[in-house]
């Protein structure tokens, strides 16, 4: 069953590790160049990991709280970095 509330909770969230993303890549640097490098990699991670959810029959529910667990280790290391 499609939950409404998960997936704004996901976009509050996210909304947190974008905004801590731009503080880190602003100040420039290497650790700016390793943070955009992550982020493209984990996109591409979390992408493939979830279509092969949806393919195996996982439901949305579960994509969006996989999302939520990877936007939640996000935050976590970046305002442990600050």
């Amino acid at each position: 069953m499609y939950n409404p509330f998960a997936v704004a909770m996901l976009a509050f969230e996210a909304q947190r590790v974008v905004e801590l993303r731009l503080v880190k890549m602003s100040w420039g640097g290497a650790a700016a160049q390793a943070e955009a490098s992550r982020m493209v990699s984990e996109k591409i991670s979390a992408s493939i990991e979830a279509s092969g959810s949806l393919m195996m029959g996982g439901s949305l529910d579960a994509v969006v709280a996989r999302y939520r667990e990877h936007v939640a280790e996000n935050t976590k290391r970046l305002t442990s970095d600050a």
